[in-house]
């Protein structure tokens, strides 16, 4: 009598092991911090953009008539010094704390990835007269930096950005190299190297794609300390010009009238906090769902 041998069951396929985006979007939403702080955010945001549909004041125009008027239907926020709407104008100083600190922001971090991956990947003196370069740079408070900077090139938006820039890039080099050295190891950096291609090759293809959440979540922290620097600026003299709609110029303008109306220097304040601790929970969600150590990437 033969017996039949059952045959042996086929191995399990491996199971796919989810993508660095799929892992932080799931600990995004079991995150309820990240939740708050990305939904703060985008509560910023969409007020920022519907600002001109959700009052109906100009937040620029004069009015003596309506100065120093407390909360009101008319005015829920109250009326400034100059006799303009208190809360239409921290609608627009929205706009601009938004707008001038994601730009800086995005233009620092590009800058000080590329720079910093550069340092990793060609090492040798570039990486020993870059490093010389930022640690001067470094060894200056920023305060001092963006004071030097605005008052040699004059105020302006594309000043801030410029002072910005050269306050964080060298911060950001340092992060990125951190990240980038522990890559350059790597056998598929090796290869490529091998097969002839150039640095900048190498950096897009190979260095780059590996990491994405450093860099992530160094956008997301500098977001919020751009946020604040710009408004520490403005309260200075040395950032938005008035009449414009900045959150730290208008507590400039009226923290001399804050016992007669208190709502025109505190309501900017709450803006400015709330979007800097949104931003932070959101910086500290990605870090924690990526798995970033920033101090041992260099921060």
């Amino acid at each position: 009598m033969t017996t039949l041998e059952t045959p042996a069951p086929a191995p399990a396929a491996p199971l796919a092991k989810p993508s660095t985006a799929a892992r932080a979007w799931r600990t995004l939403r079991s995150s309820r911090a990240a939740t708050i702080g990305l939904a703060i955010v985008a509560v910023h945001v969409l007020i920022a953009l519907l600002a001109p549909v959700l009052t109906s004041y100009d937040p620029i125009a004069n009015n003596a008539d309506q100065a120093l008027l407390g909360p009101s239907w008319e005015h829920l926020a109250g009326t400034d010094q100059y006799g303009r709407d208190v809360l239409t104008r921290v609608l627009y100083g929205g706009r601009y704390a938004l707008g001038v600190s994601v730009t800086a922001t995005l233009l620092t971090v590009a800058l000080g990835t590329v720079a910093g991956c550069a340092a990793a990947l060609r090492g040798g003196w570039f990486d020993d007269v870059l490093g010389r370069v930022l640690d001067a740079v470094l060894s200056v408070p920023p305060v001092l930096v963006l004071l030097v900077v605005v008052t040699a090139l004059g105020t302006g938006p594309s000043v801030i950005v410029l002072a910005i820039a050269v306050v964080y890039v060298p911060q950001v080099v340092r992060v990125v190299r951190g990240a980038a050295l522990a890559i350059v190891p790597a056998d598929y950096v090796t290869a490529a190297r091998a097969r002839g291609e150039g640095t900048w090759a190498i950096l897009r293809r190979e260095v780059l794609p590996n990491i994405t959440d450093v860099v992530c979540v160094e956008f997301a922290m500098r977001a919020s300390w751009v946020v604040l620097l710009i408004s520490s600026l403005s309260f200075l003299g040395f950032g938005a010009d008035p009449p414009t709609p900045d959150w730290g110029l208008m507590v400039a303008e009226n923290r001399t009238a804050i016992t007669v109306v208190p709502m025109a220097s505190l309501a900017p304040i709450i803006a400015l906090a709330t979007l800097v601790i949104g931003l932070n929970l959101a910086a500290d969600a990605l870090s924690k769902a990526w798995g970033v150590d920033r101090v041992r990437e260099g921060r």
